[in-house]
């Protein structure tokens, strides 16, 4: 079956971040190809102002550089701009003359910058601030001249006067409000922050609106409508964006602020949808990093079949450090009368917190100078925590590093969601490589690399992890001591890099211990199988047919197994078995737990006359699989129909033969409740109710960990029980990791997010088919070794 085919139109961080989760979700679904206007690869486009501002330099903005598109097998065109979409003929057609085909479509078209229409607007020396040759004007026009003017008092208005200053230049700042950055902090906020960047060197023009961009060619100043004027050689214009919807409408799909999408970020066509700045939501355009990563996760677990609860939009705050000084705004930071205050000012120190609550929960906050409480507040407002009148105080207090946000999060919790780094990523991290800083925590794990809103997160989890109160111990996530890689990884490794046999694995992956083993090359073969269905390695077995197969002993002897379905057996059938025992004279027959009759100490030489002489079908062992389908029906005071429960058990048995699974699978399947204890202790149990339903349930384990299985499904018939109970092993065969009982990945799972997948009758069809197909090519496999 050939992969389907997703065009992504936009090669930034939104419509990138997108396609990473579409590759971790399932790599083998799509054949990728982008479509960048821009001639690089992805880039942090919010680190161009770290670059004018000499902290960092172009090639340590990148993100993913060419090796990654073809490591990932990504069709990467660069310079090249989509011009046309025809929706009926699902084609794109570019700049170049190119047109494709495509199944699924991606616009992540992001925003362009908004150029007042104004006199002047395109002389030489008026530009905006929004790409990488944004970037290298600025470099290039301040080896040449001094004055430069920014229209603009928000965010990108100041880090972009901030790096114009660091490169020499004389720096004006204009803005149409009375203070500075007036959509993210109150008036006291906006002039403390004021006041600290005219210390640094920039001058600010506030309630000026700009009329005309004067000079002949090039730009030699601003005029403004009250008639005063400033000289500037260099303009730079950051006085906001707005969506890039423009090829969306040419393509006859519907728009307002944005392209209008759904909570799967999928437009009215169903083929095509749109994430990042471009993509309205319920009335909302998001311009931040944060939420545009969360609409890529959700695309991605959509468009690769995955249940997703949808994009719920997201909570807005800004977690800024302005030329050295720590801001931070969420949620409303204004008094109403329905709406209350609590203030703290510190002169000395120069910090400002204010905390907006609307009766007894805060509803928004700004912090400037001391940003450390932001966690802790923007985890308050998010959840919408009850805030009794006596603790509303305490949310300004300083944090104690024990009882911080940081400290008492859950290990497996994110603290950096843009790039999903959860709190014991982190803390494994600074204890192994002993990071003290936050740069140094962000380069070893990209925490705060994106948004950088997580920053006070990581800072407190230092201060904690450097505290006398810590006492967490460094999980060993480690696959095994021959690698330093989790399995999770070497999984995405092994995809990712088309690694097909055991030695070129131990290669690439720079194994410690090239011979491998016990914990890591079983994991290996059986990942090889699940990812390439053509590679087998078993030595200890032979299989030339259904009536031709053995196990080979250690004694070089061969045991046999006869395939008696349910349990039972027929007197023909004990008659070979008992003539074929007396011939060869072999050992006294083994009765198994899982109502198999084992036949060993078969001579080699006479390995072929016994198969010819049993003349039946044989089961074939194999480490890992579903070992039986053992049916309760030994229970002869009960008088129930046994037959059904015998149908189930051998239709189950059939379709699961030569499977492999992660751990070895127990099934029972009990005629009634009268016989029911042994089902509900297996992984998979299944009960045959009063009421003609059958009750299934999983997870349950007799062995050192005793546990009863869980209600998985109430089946109707016989049939639905089958096809339930065959698409649980599939996808328990497909998510579970090597050597995980079904009951751990259960709990790791969810039993409520199985249900979720298995009641979805096109993902159960799914599972059931791929079953099927797995099975006949192991049997195919089988019989050419």
């Amino acid at each position: 079956m050939r992969k389907k085919r997703l065009i992504l139109i936009g090669n930034g961080m939104a419509g990138l971040r997108t396609i990473e989760h579409i590759l971790e979700e399932n790599s083998s679904l799509y054949e990728i190809t982008i479509f960048g206007s821009e001639p690089y690869t992805n880039y942090s486009r919010i680190m161009l102002s770290s670059v004018l501002q000499g902290d960092t330099t172009l090639d340590d903005i990148t993100i993913h550089n060419w090796d990654w598109y073809e490591r990932n097998q990504i069709k990467l065109y660069t310079n090249e701009t989509v011009t046309d979409i025809h929706k009926e003929e699902k084609t794109i057609q570019t700049d170049k003359g190119r047109e494709m085909h495509y199944d699924r479509l991606i616009i992540a078209t992001g925003s362009n910058p908004f150029i007042l229409p104004i006199p002047g607007n395109d002389k030489e020396g008026v530009m905006a601030f929004r790409t990488i040759e944004d970037c290298k004007k600025m470099m290039k026009a301040s080896r040449v001249y001094k004055k430069a003017a920014v229209i603009g008092g928000g965010l990108l208005g100041l880090e972009a006067a901030r790096g114009l200053l660091h490169l020499g230049m004389e720096v004006d700042v204009i803005h149409l409000s009375d203070c500075l950055m007036n959509n993210q902090l109150d008036q006291k906020a906006a002039k403390m922050l004021q006041r600290e960047l005219e210390q640094q060197g920039m001058r600010f023009i506030l309630e000026k609106e700009t009329a005309e961009i004067f000079g002949d060619d090039r730009a030699q100043g601003i005029r403004f409508k009250d008639g005063s004027s400033i000289d500037s050689d260099l303009v730079v214009m950051a006085v906001g964006v707005k969506p890039n919807i423009s090829l969306a409408d040419k393509a006859g799909l519907t728009i307002n602020k944005g392209i209008i999408v759904n909570d799967n970020l999928q437009t009215e066509d169903p083929s095509i949808y749109a994430v990042g700045e471009c993509a309205e939501h319920n009335g909302m355009v998001y311009g931040l990093v944060k939420p545009l990563y969360e609409q890529g996760a959700i695309l991605a677990q959509h468009i690769c079949q995955k249940d997703t609860a949808g994009y719920q939009g997201s909570t807005i705050s800004t977690q800024l450090k302005i030329s050295g000084v720590d801001v931070f705004s969420v949620g409303e930071f204004h008094e109403t009368p329905e709406r209350k205050a609590i203030y703290f000012h510190d002169e000395i120190t120069d910090t400002y917190k204010k905390i907006i609550f609307e009766e007894d929960k805060a509803v928004g906050a700004v912090l400037f100078g001391d940003t450390s409480a932001s966690p802790k507040l923007l985890d308050t407002i998010v959840k919408q925590k009850y805030i009794p009148d006596h603790q509303k105080q305490d949310l300004l207090q300083p944090v104690d590093p024990s009882n911080s946000y940081g400290a008492t999060l859950d290990k497996k919790e994110f603290v950096c969601t843009c790039n999903s780094v959860s709190k014991g990523e982190i803390i494994d991290n600074v204890l192994k490589n002993e990071l003290k800083t936050v740069n140094e925590v962000k380069k070893c794990t990209q925490a705060s690399s994106s948004c950088g809103g997580c920053k006070p997160v990581v800072h407190e989890l230092l201060t904690y992890i450097y505290s006398d109160h810590f006492d967490e111990k460094m999980e060993d996530n480690r696959f095994c001591s021959c690698t330093d890689l989790t399995e999770d990884e070497i999984v995405t490794e092994i995809q990712t890099r088309g690694l097909s046999d055991i030695a070129s694995i131990m290669r690439e992956l720079n194994w410690k211990n090239t011979e491998g083993c016990s914990t890591c090359k079983p994991a290996l073969e059986y990942y090889l199988e699940m990812i390439y269905p053509e590679y087998e390695q078993n030595q200890d077995t032979v299989y030339i047919n259904e009536k031709m197969n053995a196990l080979i002993k250690q004694d070089n002897t061969y045991s046999i197994i006869p395939q008696l379905y349910s349990g039972l057996v027929d007197l023909e059938q004990l008659e070979k078995i008992y003539q074929v025992v007396e011939k060869y004279q072999l050992s006294p027959i083994a009765l198994t737990s899982g109502q198999r009759m084992v036949l060993n100490g078969i001579k080699k030489e006479d390995l072929t006359a016994v198969w010819a002489d049993l003349n039946m079908p044989l089961h074939s062992v194999t480490a890992n699989a579903i070992q039986s389908v053992k049916t309760s029906n030994s229970d002869h005071l009960c008088h129930c129909d046994k037959q059904p429960a015998i149908q189930i058990s051998a239709q189950i048995e059939k379709q699961i033969e030569f499977i492999k699974t992660p751990y070895r699978i127990r099934i029972g399947v009990s005629a009634c409740n009268h016989n029911s204890a042994g089902a509900t202790s297996k992984d998979i149990g299944v009960i045959h109710m009063n009421n003609d339903t059958w009750e299934i349930y999983v997870g349950g384990s007799s062995g050192r960990h005793v546990r009863s299985g869980e209600l998985l499904y109430v089946a109707q018939s016989e049939k639905e029980t089958i096809e339930i109970i065959l698409a649980f092993i599939q996808y328990y065969r497909q998510s579970a990791n090597f050597a995980e009982r079904t009951w751990q990945w259960i709990d790791r799972a969810s039993i409520v997010h199985i249900r979720e997948v298995l009641f979805d009758k096109d993902l159960l069809n799914l599972l059931t088919d791929k079953l099927k197909k797995d099975q006949m090519q192991r049997k195919q496999i089988l019989l050419k070794n």
